[in-house]
């Protein structure tokens, strides 16, 4: 069992070195710091050392009970099993509508489709393991990796149940940056679009002033309409700032990606 201990700052580190002296299996990672969850799990895969690998969070929400039918069906044959939760009825009203939403928004426009309601609790073949570890990117998504390698896989279907203990620190925010993550990372689509927004836009501008115009020419010259003047002008800034924002996170992960950073730091092993 390898525990990677995203820093804590609890009593974590202490009770499982104490365990340590008991189950001599366990080994410790520990960080200088919290890393966040893409990191700790990228860190446990890459200290793994099994012919089968299997990352399941501590709050027990995952039923450990299920890893020996993970197993059996790794045995038989297949290089990925994924736990998929049949009821999520544990989980808030917003929560779960928001990752259907993900899920459906995801796969629509990403290149590589993820699975849906399936977390990292999964069984992972030592030939997955290192094809995930030769991807270099340190922005990462982990669905979106494990989805991308591909390779022979299965589901097995279970119920979620609530955390054994403590909160989770999993806020709704960090839960849309990892939404953000997972589109940015996996799909252009959000660039490409803005193609044909200022194309449908400069279309209905030019129809549009054409009509000015033959209004003018027949009419004759009215009161200008600041009004609807003004709320174009705040349209179109609008519209403007929402693409600039959107480049701006492609070009915000170039920008890291560059940096070159390490994923985690390790302080100590045990």
């Amino acid at each position: 069992m390898l525990f990677i201990n995203d820093g804590s700052t609890d009593e974590t580190l202490s009770i499982l070195i104490e365990r340590q002296k008991k189950t001599p299996t366990i080994k410790i990672i520990d960080f200088s710091r919290n890393f966040g969850k893409e990191a700790a799990l990228t860190a446990g895969l890459d200290h793994a050392r099994g012919d089968a690998v299997i990352p399941i969070d501590v709050d027990l929400q995952d039923p450990p009970e299920l890893i020996p039918q993970m197993v059996e069906l790794w045995r038989s044959g297949y290089e990925v099993v994924l736990p998929k939760r049949v009821d999520r009825s544990q989980d808030t009203v917003t929560k779960r509508a928001s990752a259907n939403w993900f899920y459906k928004f995801h796969n629509k426009i990403a290149h590589t489709p993820i699975p849906e309601n399936v977390g990292d609790f999964r069984l992972l073949d030592r030939k997955v393991v290192d094809a995930i570890k030769q991807l270099p990117e340190k922005q990462r998504f982990m669905k979106g990796l494990f989805a991308w390698v591909g390779f022979k896989t299965t589901e097995v279907s279970y119920e979620r149940q609530q955390r054994i203990a403590g909160e989770t620190t999993f806020s709704t925010w960090k839960l849309w940056n990892l939404a953000i993550e997972g589109i940015t990372g996996f799909s252009t689509l959000p660039l490409r679009v803005w193609s044909y927004i200022g194309a449908i836009i400069s279309t209905l501008a030019f129809i549009y002033g054409s009509l000015i115009v033959l209004r003018t020419i027949i009419y004759g010259i009215d009161l200008p309409g600041y009004a609807s003047l003004l709320t174009v002008t705040l349209f179109l800034g609008g519209i403007q700032l929402i693409g600039l924002g959107i480049l701006g996170e492609y070009i915000g992960r170039i920008y890291l990606e560059t940096k070159s950073r390490p994923l985690y730091i390790v302080k100590q092993e045990y």
